[in-house]
């Protein structure tokens, strides 16, 4: 039976949807993950070329989607895979701007927690300042992943920002003091969510630029070139797929 989603934003089978999945910002990152990693992938929602596919890892069932730029449209998608396509756990697979001195492009960044000026998490009504951080279990998989492949990597705090371009041009050394290592515009509202709905979720960055040092890849890199990342998710993913 086809589901349409709340926001008519997915339509598909919920048959047809893995429970874990990999999200990527980029639609066209998730066809690269489907066509080069998954065996036998099947595109199950190509709504507003927000394109999705499940196919099999190693014999196990995981899916990919991109999810759009930003909290409001990451958060959208997932909370209609949590909620109405029974995904259990989401792995975002996303591009992030270094703030740390030691951070270069394609260093991967596996996110422990996330702050961010959204507000978001505010609908919540939480009595306090929520902290919003990484599935333990799924951080911990991903990081002995990232030492069996052999990759550079860095685990800590990330800002999640809804202002691409800051008003205050001292806002990205005051993340960086800190102790933020890096940039991305997804991680804390996919964390928020998770938490409220009592579902996993993990966030795994590659460095497509550096915000101090002007380091950056091109637009072609960014989609295809950050493999290393999507190994680490898929052998994550692979651990908690049926």
């Amino acid at each position: 039976m086809v589901i349409t989603s709340v926001s008519a934003c997915i339509q598909a089978e919920k048959d047809n949807v893995a429970k874990v999945m990999l999200m990527p910002g980029d639609p066209l990152r998730a066809k690269f993950i489907a066509e080069n990693f998954l065996e036998n992938p099947v595109c199950f929602n190509t709504v507003r070329n927000m394109l999705g596919y499940t196919g099999t890892y190693k014999g196990r069932r995981i899916s990919v989607m991109g999810s759009g730029m930003g909290i409001p449209s990451a958060n959208l998608y997932a909370w209609e895979l949590y909620n109405q396509f029974g995904v259990e756990s989401i792995i975002r697979v996303g591009s992030t701007g270094a703030l740390a001195d030691d951070l270069h492009p394609r260093d991967v960044v596996v996110a422990m927690a996330a702050s961010t000026n959204s507000a978001y998490a505010d609908q919540y009504d939480f009595p306090g300042r929520l902290s919003m951080a990484a599935d333990y279990d799924l951080m911990e998989k991903a990081i002995n992943a990232a030492k069996e492949i052999g990759v550079n990597y860095r685990v800590g705090s990330v800002f999640s920002t809804d202002v691409f371009i800051n008003a205050d041009p001292d806002a990205n050394k005051k993340f960086r003091d800190m102790g933020m290592l890096c940039v991305d515009m997804e991680t804390a509202g996919l964390y928020a969510l998770a938490m409220h709905e009592h579902k996993k979720a993990l966030s795994i960055l590659t460095v497509s630029d550096h915000i101090f040092t002007g380091e950056f890849l091109p637009p072609e890199d960014i989609r295809d070139s950050f493999t290393d990342m999507m190994k680490i998710a898929l052998d994550t993913a692979w651990q908690v797929a049926e």
